[in-house]
């Protein structure tokens, strides 16, 4: 029995351990989307009455942007042409005006810009230091008022339409 104890142990003895190391890395790469409501894909700014010449126009668009961010973010718009034409004549873009804000799921946080003008340069509407998921932006869109746009009709059309394509953007911050 001794000999089978004492060699228990021998055996025990020589055991070894052998440990191995793994690194583990979370690696969180930024992403950011920016959806426009597709219900609100088009917007128009009608003036039907001599107040809305003299006044302008809004449109106000709720949950206009839809927005998921890893991260802080910008976002940003702006028009593809400085000016809008029909049958030469033209709205200056810069006439008409933009203000974000918060919408049903608000970024916290979040600055948002008021009456921007509309340009082909991109302007910033909103600004966050956080991330966030499915955060909805509203967005209104102003005419100008003070008659500006008076001159701009064409006889025979029913509506005078004067286009731009907007592009919206998201950049992480």
């Amino acid at each position: 029995m001794k000999q089978f104890v004492m060699g228990s142990l021998a055996v025990l003895g020589f055991a070894t351990v052998n440990a191995q190391n793994v690194t583990l890395n979370v690696r969180l790469k930024p992403i950011q989307t920016l959806v426009v409501n597709n219900a609100q894909k088009i917007v128009n700014l009608d003036y039907v009455t001599k107040d809305d010449y003299a006044n302008g126009v809004t449109s106000v668009n709720a949950d206009h942007l839809n927005v998921f961010s890893t991260g802080g973010f910008q976002v940003k718009v702006k028009s593809a042409n400085a000016a809008m034409q029909n049958g030469g004549k033209s709205i200056q873009a810069n006439t008409i005006q933009i203000k974000a804000t918060a919408g049903s799921e608000a970024v916290n946080g979040a600055q948002y810009a008021q009456n921007v003008q509309l340009s082909a340069n991109e302007a910033t509407l909103v600004t966050s230091t956080t991330g966030g998921v499915n955060k909805k932006i509203n967005i209104e869109y102003k005419g100008a008022g003070a008659n500006a746009y008076i001159d701009n009709y064409i006889a025979g059309q029913d509506p005078t339409v004067y286009t731009t394509e907007l592009t919206y953007t998201i950049v992480s911050q």
